[in-house]
């Protein structure tokens, strides 16, 4: 078996998921890219498997189920993250994500803001 078609296969596909997470603005999306680069990353491990003899047999196929096991958890923690912020925010745009607290009002300094 020639492996160049998977191998060209996964790397348009690795390629198509770091486009997805540089370019998109819906965190969804953004999981959904890094999702489609997992999935890469498994059918190279795979495909190195059955192509490769190496001295662990179907280490490829072992290691591509711990990809999907943690795959898994990462969307579970994920769309957790997702829908917390779109329930503060009411939106899902990365762009609007605050990567910083927000300031302490000038005449509070204990900090604590009444609601």
């Amino acid at each position: 078996m020639r492996p160049v078609i998977p191998y060209v296969t996964a790397a348009l596909l690795f390629g198509l998921g770091v486009y997805g997470v540089l370019r998109r603005r819906n965190a969804v999306l953004v999981l959904m890219a890094v999702e489609l680069m997992l999935n890469a990353v498994n059918l190279i491990l795979v495909t190195a498997d059955t192509t490769v003899r190496a001295q662990l047999p179907h280490g490829g196929q072992v290691f591509a189920l711990f990809v999907i096991v943690l795959a898994a958890a990462e969307i579970g923690v994920g769309l957790a993250i997702v829908l917390q912020l779109y329930r503060l925010r009411a939106s899902v745009a990365v762009d609007e994500v605050p990567l910083a607290e927000e300031p302490v009002p000038a005449g509070d300094p204990t900090g604590v803001v009444a609601r």
